[in-house]
């Protein structure tokens, strides 16, 4: 079985410094591996004297790290091959020859001037929002409107800036004027498309404002066009085509963890069957693909936006965004889609009347609704459907991302996205 590298594993069949940058990224950005003595198929060659390239690497990353990270070395007599692990580390940036790196798949590059200045405020344990804002005449009628609704308070006093952190002892943070009535800060720009993206019907961009006015601007556009009253009996019902919670989730997600040091606007893409919001800034340094998707961790780019957000009720606990829409979402046959790819994370969230599978599709996404986890015999019999539809069903779920295929052979089981 041919192991392919990938972030956290890069191979080398010999010991040359290329692979000193590789040692500044998993110090920078994640513990990772690199084997020597190993092809790029992931195949032992061996190395001459395994114990003796250990020295010298050792000596090779004494030498050229600034400043040295912890690692360790192991190495194995019988293969020819050496292990050397490197942790990630708090004096962040590492670097080899000046210049600090981040592993972009299996692959390492060098960081831009934009992602050394958040590593350098990483290694200082400061995160951007927490840095003393360039502007201090500031106003906060918006938040205090929210903070007396949702806090209990009569007047947002300096006291209770210091305590939400947007009140320094040299001034006001930047989170401060992230929130504030008018902001410098990049906002939001929502576009209501037709039936191409040549085609635009409505647009609203809510800059200079509050990222708490940002929000709520955003969700009143959402309502005028994905929301709808319907009569049941004697009552009017009011209908939401995508899940107002998941929207409101999605968009205050994108601001808490947004790069704010980067010009761009997020922005909110409203067509007739989905809603696609982009967001810009990659995932937040130490944070891997799997560990967003699925909630296994929390790393929060900007923790005073996303703790002020959280008292407002605009987010639910930290690290559960993606779990709280994908709940919205638990009855629906469309699932949400989230998009990480290079320097912005996208996030769609389908209309609700919107799934065109086939009549299979269908009965395997609802034999699997409830959170039911099942084997492919499982839900044949659960259908009635035969081997082949139900195989065929089970692919072209798992194309659209709406299910997930867990384990191999006779242990795969399937369940909703």
């Amino acid at each position: 079985m041919v192991v392919r590298e990938s972030p956290t594993v890069e191979y080398k069949e010999s010991v040359t410094p290329t692979f000193l940058k590789t040692v500044s990224a998993y110090a920078n950005y994640g513990t990772g591996k690199i084997e020597f003595g190993v092809d790029d198929e992931g195949v032992a060659v061996g190395l001459a004297d395994p114990v003796a390239e250990c020295l010298r690497i050792e000596n090779m990353i004494n030498d050229s790290l600034d400043p040295a990270p912890r690692y360790s070395l192991e190495p194995d007599e019988k293969h020819g091959t050496v292990t050397l692990t490197v942790y990630e580390g708090q004096d962040k940036p590492y670097r080899s020859k000046g210049k600090a790196y981040r592993r972009n798949d299996s692959a390492t590059v060098e960081v831009d001037r934009f992602e050394y200045g958040r590593l350098t405020l990483e290694g200082s344990n400061l995160t951007f929002d927490a840095l003393t804002s360039a502007c201090q005449d500031l106003s906060f009628h918006t938040l205090e409107h929210k903070c007396v609704e949702h806090l209990g308070i009569s007047e947002l006093t300096p006291d209770i800036m210091r305590t939400l952190r947007l009140l320094g002892k040299d001034g006001y943070t930047n989170a401060a004027a992230i929130l504030a009535d008018k902001s410098d800060f990049p906002g939001i720009d929502c576009i209501r498309f037709g039936d191409t993206e040549d085609v635009i019907l409505d647009r609203e961009t809510a800059t200079g404002l509050s990222a708490i006015e940002q929000v709520d601007r955003a969700v009143a556009m959402f309502a005028r066009y994905y929301r709808y009253e319907r009569i049941e009996g004697i009552e009017r019902v009011q209908t939401d085509r995508i899940p107002l919670e998941a929207f409101r989730e999605t968009v205050a997600n994108a601001l808490v963890h947004r790069t704010w040091d980067v010009q761009a606007n997020v922005q909110v893409a409203l067509y007739d069957d989905r809603v696609v919001v982009t967001s810009p800034g990659s995932l937040p340094a130490g944070l891997t693909t799997e560990q967003y998707l699925y909630g296994q961790i929390s790393v929060l780019r900007n923790p005073i936006v996303a703790e002020v957000f959280l008292k407002l009720d605009y987010i639910e606990k930290f690290g559960t965004g993606i779990a709280r829409i994908r709940r919205a979402y638990r009855d629906s046959l469309s699932q949400p889609v989230f998009d990480v790819r290079g320097g912005m994370v996208a996030v769609t969230l389908p209309v609700t009347d919107a799934f065109e599978g086939s009549e299979e599709d269908v009965q395997v996404l609802k034999a699997l609704s409830g959170g039911r986890v099942m084997s492919r015999s499982e839900i044949e019999k659960q259908t009635g459907l035969s081997r082949a539809r139900t195989l065929a069903a089970l692919e072209s779920l798992i194309e659209r991302n709406a299910i997930i295929k867990q384990g191999t052979g006779r242990a795969t089981k399937y369940e909703r996205a």
